[in-house]
């Protein structure tokens, strides 16, 4: 569901300490300069953000969010999007915050929209195909109009056409609008280079405030459609991994030896996280928050993504053990399949098992879906995703 970072076909040289911590700040400024560098945390905490994704479904369809308190937080578990919004800000601005600064050039509009569409598409239809003809609940119900929402990803503008085992893909929807945005932001930003590339982030900043009020808009809707889920709500946590890219190239080692230093944001992003599980972040289940809620909502997912990702990418000289590990980035690379595939299989393992929605057994369809969904996962990745990248990387550049 995010923007997807390859390993280079050479090896990265490692990035070695610097004797202090204003020298390693700038160290750092400068091994991430290279837009096309391979950060391999990032791939470890895409994996933790898909599980996370699968564990809020989970909780929900076992009737887990309804326990006292662990319910609430498990529930809160949906700020996993907040994550990959933020990581397809950075990775996809980062190119653009680098040209401004002379640092790089940034992607032909046509050719970014190539490879987004093949990174997207066909491994998401091969799932909306297979549901609506597979999945009795959704086949019965698969109209026309369903069949062309879903693979137009314009499920969140037409009314009813989210079903069963592709209702997540209401974020994907959001996700694929942010790419088609992009390129008029860029564009929008373009005279902000050399010595005005200091408004950037302020720019950046402004954007973000000025969605983060989007639920106060009255915006007239059909009926089962909401305003809130389409991309100006989501423009925030978007911006997070925009002013990421920013960050990066800023010439501030004070402010990014702060916003790197892991033992500081990653317990913000915690209580954050335990914030957004109270009234705060919007009522229990499916009931629909007040506007200040989701104001509020949106202000915690932009922490909780800021926080997760800025000790990565502003400090990659530190090392994260387990978000580097192999298994890590295994499942990093298959985030997208296990993203895009869980609610299927979460559909098949109730009936096939004998477990009945609702009624418990959390830990159990947990470990189910997620056994059953790894190997979808890995082979979407090895026979569609890649194959399909490595075409379009021949044929575009």
């Amino acid at each position: 569901m995010t923007a997807t970072l390859h390993p280079p076909s050479e090896p990265v040289p490692p990035v070695r300490a610097a004797a202090s911590p204003e020298a390693s700040a700038d160290l750092d400024a400068r091994s991430v300069r290279r837009p096309g560098i391979f950060v391999p945390a990032l791939e470890g905490m895409r994996a933790l953000a898909a599980l996370g994704v699968m564990l809020t479904h989970v909780a929900f369809q076992t009737g887990a969010a309804g326990y006292p308190v662990i319910g609430r937080v498990l529930e809160r578990f949906d700020m996993a999007v907040a994550v990959f919004f933020v990581l397809s800000g950075f990775l996809l601005w980062r190119p653009h915050a680098a040209a401004a600064r002379w640092l790089g050039a940034s992607p032909p509009a046509g050719r970014y929209l190539l490879h987004r569409a093949a990174r997207i598409l066909p491994a998401y239809w091969v799932v909306v195909c297979t549901v609506l003809i597979l999945l009795p609940n959704a086949a019965h119900t698969a109209g026309l109009r369903v069949w062309l929402s879903n693979l137009a990803l314009t499920q969140v503008f037409v009314p009813y056409t989210l079903t069963d085992g592709l209702t997540q893909m209401w974020s994907l929807s959001v996700e694929v609008a942010f790419y088609v945005v992009l390129p008029l932001l860029a564009l929008a930003m373009v005279w902000m280079r050399g010595t005005r590339a200091r408004w950037r982030v302020p720019a950046v900043l402004g954007l973000a405030l000025v969605f983060l009020g989007w639920n106060f808009i009255p915006v007239p809707t059909p009926d089962a459609i909401h305003a809130d889920n389409w991309l100006p709500g989501y423009l925030p946590w978007f911006a997070m991994g925009m002013l990421l890219a920013e960050l990066t190239d800023l010439e501030a080692p004070h402010w990014r030896r702060i916003a790197g230093n892991r033992r500081l944001m990653w317990p913000l992003a915690v209580a954050a996280m335990l914030l957004a599980a109270t009234d705060l972040g919007g009522p229990e289940g499916l009931k629909h928050g007040e506007p200040w809620q989701y104001v509020m909502k949106t202000l915690l997912g932009a922490v909780i993504g800021f926080s997760l990702l800025a000790p990565l990418v502003l400090r990659p000289d530190i090392r994260h053990r387990w978000l580097e590990s192999r298994t890590a980035a295994t499942l990093g690379r298959w985030s997208y399949g296990i993203f895009i595939w869980h609610l299927a299989v979460l559909s098949i393992v109730f009936p096939v098992f004998g477990i009945i929605p609702f009624r418990g057994h959390f830990v159990l369809v947990y470990l189910l879906t997620l056994a059953f969904t790894l190997p979808l996962a890995a082979a979407s990745f090895a026979l569609v995703e890649e194959p399909v990248r490595q075409w379009m990387r021949r044929r575009v550049g």
